[in-house]
């Protein structure tokens, strides 16, 4: 039986995260176990293969407001490790990261190879062996020791991380350990509607609009697309992971309501017949309103029951109220999800009562640890999930450190 000091399960980000920084700040023996043929699947796909590393949010009380699950558990880890120290940490084993005008951060070579790159080589230097073709089937404590089977052979091992994120089958290993799994649902995802108003316009994005499920709670604003299949973009997202658990009750079939313009529907009526007497004699089709983008604007004028011919001036009081209600009050149906391009993510995992937020040890085990997606904490898009994996494998890192 094959011994290591410290065992890590999974070669992702938070995987690969731990074992490095472990393997730099103690005498430990490390080992990764990945199940598949190679590790950092999600570090290669994440940001369209660039990368997004984290995001340029520098307040510990305003970075937590972006996860639906983990806000009140990451406030105080993040006040230990998080976006400076991620930056810190790549920049002096020479990857160089860059902001862009919406926070997120990716390489400067804009390729997730870099980061790939930077982990093998940190990982081999640093004399952590990785295992590919490992599948974990069960875990059990033993005295003060692990002892760990796989499809390979099994192994023991003082300390165990798990980072296997959002795999169920070692929820199941864990559930089996005593551990609560708050049940698995989709967080990130797109709508999915079918409606006339956008069915041609795929691709125009409505740059600041505010989004609320009806009869819920949940409301969201920001940047719009539509797509072939319906909307996303950040307003939809961001919907999609706080109302993650809500959603799925729904079974994704629920209405939504738009205020393109941000106005009230008043306002919008107010605005509308000032547009009439200024406008008079232009057709309301052919020019766009309220900085729109011309092929939506066109398609609400023509579902307000207006003509591509009317002019301004012969607008009636229903027409102008319901092109008012299209602007400020639009409603969707919306009959299902998409995932959101190859980022799955999913609201799950083990239960957070569970774990001690200073080490991310196992309140029921001592000596197991959790790092990344593993744990019912997720986030919306932009860099945030693999920031909290990058802080809660750091902080793992340092808890073994400690007990070397």
């Amino acid at each position: 039986m094959k011994h290591y000091d410290v065992i890590i399960v999974g070669g992702g980000a938070a995987g690969f995260f731990a074992a490095i920084n472990i393997a730099q700040n103690t005498e430990a023996s490390v080992a990764i176990l990945e199940r598949g043929k190679e590790g950092l699947q999600k570090v290669k796909i994440s940001g369209g293969g660039r990368c997004n590393v984290t995001h340029a949010q520098f307040i510990p009380s305003e970075l937590v407001q972006n996860y639906p699950r983990g806000e009140k558990e990451l406030l105080g880890p993040f006040h230990r490790f998080m976006t400076g120290d991620t930056i810190e940490w790549f920049e002096q084993r020479g990857v160089e990261l860059k902001i862009e005008e919406d926070g997120r951060m990716f390489p400067v070579s804009n390729t997730s190879q870099t980061i790939i790159d930077c982990f093998l080589s940190e990982a081999k230097t640093s004399g952590v062996e990785v295992m590919y073709g490992y599948s974990v089937k069960f875990i059990e404590p033993n005295e003060n020791r692990w002892t760990v089977a796989t499809n390979q052979g099994d192994f023991i091992s003082e300390q165990i991380v798990i980072a296997t994120g959002s795999n169920p089958k070692m929820w199941q290993v864990l559930n089996q350990l005593g551990h609560r799994i708050s049940k698995p649902v989709p967080s990130l995802f797109t709508f999915n509607i079918d409606d006339k108003r956008i069915k041609d316009i795929p691709g125009v994005v409505a740059k600041d609009v505010e989004v609320k499920i009806l009869d819920t709670n949940l409301l969201s604003e920001g940047p719009l697309l539509i797509t072939h299949v319906g909307m996303s973009a950040p307003a939809i997202l961001k919907l999609s992971a706080f109302g993650a658990i809500e959603l799925a009750k729904l079974d994704y079939r629920f209405d939504i309501e738009i205020n393109f313009i941000r106005t009230s529907f008043e306002d919008c009526v107010f605005q509308l017949k000032a547009l009439k007497h200024e406008l008079n004699k232009k057709t309301v089709y052919k020019f766009s309103q309220f900085e729109l983008p011309k092929r939506l604007w066109q398609q609400l004028v023509l579902a307000s029951h207006i003509s591509e011919v009317t002019t301004w001036a012969e607008l009636n009081r229903t027409q102008l109220e319901d092109l008012a209600k299209q602007l400020t009050k639009a409603v969707f149906k919306v009959n299902g999800k998409s995932t959101f391009k190859e980022e799955f993510v999913t609201a799950g995992g083990v239960d957070l009562k569970e774990v001690n937020f200073k080490t991310f040890e196992s309140k029921l085990h001592k000596n197991l640890y959790f790092a990344g997606e593993v744990l019912n904490i997720d986030a919306v898009t932009g860099g945030f999930n693999f920031q909290n994996a990058w802080t809660g494998a750091f902080i793992v890192a340092k808890a073994i450190g400690n007990n070397q």
